[in-house]
């Protein structure tokens, strides 16, 4: 009946039995097939933490088990879906990219690699808008020191980034507020980092929308180092 249930799509139904018989047909042959069907009741019940764990677990209690390695794609696959949007933790994202390339190591023949593939870079796209927004925050919030940092961190963790541009522009500015916000024994120093940094995103990005505003903070700071030498 539970597995009627189940292949029905009765998962509700199904849940309740299937988790009677673990402890009934525990150490017979009929265990494997239960606690298979059980983590997958889990599964399409949506709770994809307790989900994870029995898949886990199947893989472990079951190592030479013929379906040991969907178990262990499923393991992963439920910490990926379990993953909280940009904004918030991402604790699980993070365990699901792990997990994911778990696979890949010990299954790199498996037909499921692509999939998993796709999967880390979905979740590399998130942790990448993760860090871009918290970033800008800093930025918006006029926190050039703190900017600056945390710009430069999402670049340097995220080197093809399809906010390049952006960041490298955004550290510019930041590099100019932070100078022209400077107490005087620092504002030569910080002025001197903001032509660097302006003649790096001119050289980067060339055709850049943000070009003539580079060229603007560039005249603005050979503008103030000449007022700061005349002190």
């Amino acid at each position: 009946m539970a597995t009627l249930y189940y292949e029905n799509g009765k998962y509700q139904k199904a849940f309740p039995l299937f988790e009677e018989l673990i402890t009934v047909f525990r150490g017979t042959s009929k265990a494997e097939d239960v606690y298979y069907y059980y983590a997958y009741c889990n599964y399409q019940l949506g709770d994809y933490m307790l989900a994870g764990y029995h898949f886990d677990n199947f893989v472990r209690t079951f190592p030479r088990s013929t379906r040991a390695q969907d178990a262990q794609f499923m393991n992963a696959k439920c910490y990926f879906l379990d993953s909280a949007e940009p904004s918030l933790d991402q604790a699980s994202t993070y365990k699901a990219i792990d997990e994911l390339q778990l696979f890949i190591n010990k299954y790199p023949e498996s037909p499921k690699v692509d999939e998993c593939n796709d999967l880390m870079d979905r979740l590399r796209y998130k942790l990448e808008t993760k860090a871009y927004n918290g970033a800008k925050l800093y930025y918006r919030l006029g926190e050039h020191k703190a900017a600056i940092f945390a710009l430069r961190n999402t670049l340097a963790d995220f080197p093809d980034t399809r906010f390049r541009e952006e960041l490298s522009f955004m550290i510019l500015r930041s590099s100019f507020l932070l100078a022209d916000n400077s107490v005087a024994e620092k504002k030569v120093e910080r002025f001197e980092a903001t032509l660097r940094e302006c003649d790096a995103f001119m050289s980067k990005f060339p055709r850049s929308a943000d070009l003539k505003n580079a060229e603007s903070i560039k005249d603005d700071s050979n503008r103030e180092l000449e007022k700061l030498k005349t002190l």
